[in-house]
């Protein structure tokens, strides 16, 4: 079974990981009648900006405050996916209005999304079908840092080395 089955694990820095708390974890929202708990306690303006969210390696939807950081989300676990989401009102119900994949303490692949999509329908939530934002992530093999590819230019920002074309984070 390769990594990525078991889920993508914290590759940020140490002393973030370091301050993890056990039961600090993010909100699990295993149900609608768990997002409808958790969203009634948020306020507009929580409301307005998008939260960090983590998929637990059961499939769990953890959500947190945006300035949270994904391994605290986690509780310092393996994930499916990792990111931020912002979610909003249509037709009397709630939808997720955008999603992406940006986590640099997990750094996951864009095919991470079906894990995403799975726990929210497991929510009764109305969905895009894909990240409305995707980062792409590379790990440099020269300098061994973590980059963000950004329009297609898949050259490492810090030595300028090629990186490789499929997600190795």
């Amino acid at each position: 079974m390769s990594d990525r089955a078991r889920g993508y694990r914290y590759v940020g820095p140490a002393d973030v990981r370091a301050v993890v708390r056990p039961g600090a974890e993010g909100r699990p929202i295993r149900s609608p009648a768990d997002f409808e708990s958790w969203v009634g306690e948020r306020s507009a303006d929580e409301l307005a900006e998008p939260f960090t969210f983590v998929v637990d390696l059961d499939g769990v939807l953890r959500l947190a405050a945006r300035r949270s950081e994904h391994v605290a989300c986690a509780g310092g676990g393996r994930v499916l996916s990792a990111g931020e989401i912002g979610f909003g009102r249509e037709g009397g119900g709630w939808t997720v209005d955008e999603v992406s994949n940006h986590s640099t303490g997990y750094c996951p692949d864009v095919t991470s999304w079906p894990a995403v999509a799975q726990a929210l329908d497991r929510v009764g939530l109305g969905r895009p079908s894909g990240f409305t934002h995707e980062v792409v992530f590379r790990r440099c093999p020269g300098c061994d840092e973590h980059n963000i590819v950004r329009e297609d230019d898949f050259s490492c920002v810090f030595c300028g080395g090629d990186l490789p074309r499929v997600w190795n984070v």
